[in-house]
């Protein structure tokens, strides 16, 4: 399916360029592939580096503002909650009104939340802003994807999403250890502050350089209860899931939860068939390259984020590192992500998606493998080898599986396809934190009371067994006061042994998530309308 489009320059005294169709390139920097990329790249690096750079503040936000756990925890669950549910929401904002314009309000109130957040005097204050900021990403990410997509031509575009996932990966695992500097070094406030020089630079080049692209039979309505019905069960969906550890798996509390979100994804598919504009054309979805990149794309999520979940603790809680020293045993995986992300455009380019993204999740599988056989004792060189193999073998999945959406989408739902894109991620990461969580939460529940009369130590009543349990779920020893050092010795011992076998088993589960995804890869191919996107700007 083809689509031409219009466009509308909105540059004092710029000459319209013509259509993609007509192949003239647009002048100066206006509109210019490359220039558009570093923009979009500045805006989208602001919402991943806060997916994990305020994991390191929370415990400085949770001290200064006298916040309880479950008020921190709100921190996390309020961003992505908002980001979760907006994401395709605010891509048909960007079909609609037009990428540029629903990207640069994104980024203007991003920054503006995040500035907020940091002058905030109260955890409700922060909590709030932490919502608006989720709320505006969700416009931001899609609107960047849809700008890529209508600038490059087809040939160009695999290695501009490529450097578009080397700039989300390098801030998603950057995020701790500029976190940690900050907070070290600064204050917490000033993890927020960054993003407002951030922001005020995005939308300068934005201003600039970004030109507004709209396809003609781009959607002049809007499905007010598609947009309900979806929300309500993506909210249902993702709320279960952050709360499944707390509530329990079997809680009937849960399992409402999950089946309201059925029950509300199930009305949504049918009243899509039924409105003359709708929110999400399911005919999409007879694309069956579109439909695996989307649970390819959960499923890496899964592998990865669940995966990266344990290690955080591993690294921090069982090798006793700050959390400067474990962001810096994570640069192998940040380094072959940024490495490997625009080779892997290149190759994908080359080749088509299929091979490395079958590649990429062989390589996940067998580095979550590798990750299964840690223990307490492992050293930084075998670690670092296991990392790097996880982020050469994400690089190509992230671009490849974002180009077989977007590119195998109609122009005029490239930001419904941007918003499926990142929802699916989305989604996915919550899956592997809820499921390998419970994994973990389960080998712990069978096998620490065991450890621990194994190691000779005093029996501990039920109470005192479920602390320590919710202690080494995390990788925690869970040692009392005035403890005797040799029994400290022996509890920590048992704490991050039985940590480590929660997390093989989780590693074993993510690595198997994994070869699935193998299989689904293979049901992809290059985008049947990338060619709908060719560029408008020379390269």
């Amino acid at each position: 399916m083809t689509s031409q489009t219009t466009i509308d320059k909105t540059g004092p005294g710029d000459k319209a360029p013509s259509a993609p169709s007509g192949g003239s390139p647009a002048s100066g920097l206006r509109g210019h592939p490359w220039f558009t990329l570093i923009t979009v790249a500045v805006g989208v690096m602001m919402v991943a580096l806060d997916g994990t750079i305020v994991a390191i503040a929370n415990p400085a936000i949770q001290s200064d503002l006298k916040a309880s756990f479950a008020d921190v925890q709100w921190i996390t669950n309020g961003y992505f909650l908002a980001l979760a549910v907006s994401l395709i929401t605010a891509g048909k904002l960007g079909d609609r009104f037009g990428h540029r314009q629903t990207f640069l309000i994104g980024v203007v109130g991003f920054a503006a939340a995040s500035g907020a957040i940091g002058m905030s005097d109260s955890i409700a204050l922060v909590v709030t802003f932490r919502v608006l900021q989720g709320l505006f990403g969700a416009l931001l990410m899609p609107a960047a994807l849809g700008l890529l997509r209508a600038t490059f031509p087809a040939e160009k575009l695999n290695m501009a999403i490529g450097i578009w996932g080397m700039v989300i990966g390098a801030s998603t695992a950057g995020g701790p250890i500029l976190g940690g500097v900050l907070v070290e070094h600064v204050n917490w406030q000033s993890v927020f502050f960054i993003n407002v020089p951030v922001g005020i630079l995005a939308v300068a080049l934005g201003v600039f350089i970004l030109l507004d692209h709209r396809a003609e039979n781009a959607p002049r309505s809007f499905d007010i209860l598609g947009i309900a019905l979806l929300s309500a069960a993506m909210f249902c969906l993702v709320w279960a899931l952050i709360k499944a550890p707390e509530w329990g798996w079997g809680s009937g509390t849960t399992w409402t939860f999950l089946l309201v979100s059925v029950v509300g994804f199930a009305l949504f598919a049918f009243w899509e068939t039924k409105v003359k504009e709708p929110l999400i054309p399911l005919a999409l979805f007879r694309s069956v390259p579109l439909s695996a990149g989307v649970v390819l794309m959960v499923l890496m999520a899964i592998a990865f984020m669940g995966g990266l979940f344990f290690v955080t603790f591993y690294l921090q809680n069982v090798h006793g590192m700050g959390p400067i020293d474990a962001g810096l045993h994570l640069l192998p995986l940040t380094g072959m992500m940024i490495v490997g992300s625009p080779l892997a455009g290149a190759m994908i380019t080359k080749l088509g998606p299929r091979v490395p993204l079958a590649g990429g999740m062989a390589a996940v599988a067998i580095a979550m493998f590798g990750m299964s056989t840690l223990d307490a004792g492992t050293g930084s060189g075998l670690m670092s080898l296991w990392f790097a193999l996880l982020g050469l073998g994400l690089a190509p999945v992230m671009v490849g599986a974002t180009e077989v959406i977007v590119g195998n989408a109609p122009m005029e739902l490239s930001g419904v396809a941007g918003g499926l894109q990142q929802a699916a991620m989305q989604i996915g990461g919550s899956l592997g934190t809820a499921v390998l969580g419970a994994v973990m939460a389960s080998k712990v529940d069978s096998d620490l009371a065991g450890n621990w009369k194994d190691a000779g130590l005093p029996d501990l009543a039920p109470t005192q067994l479920d602390q320590a349990k919710e202690a080494v779920q995390v990788g925690a020893a869970p040692v009392a006061p005035g403890t005797p050092e040799a029994v400290a010795a022996k509890i920590t011992d048992v704490a991050h042994d039985t940590f480590v076998s929660g997390m093989s088993l989780a590693s074993l589960v993510a690595a198997g998530v994994a070869v699935l995804a193998v299989l689904v890869a293979m049901l992809t191919k290059r985008g049947e309308n990338a060619e709908a996107g060719a560029g408008v700007g020379h390269i």
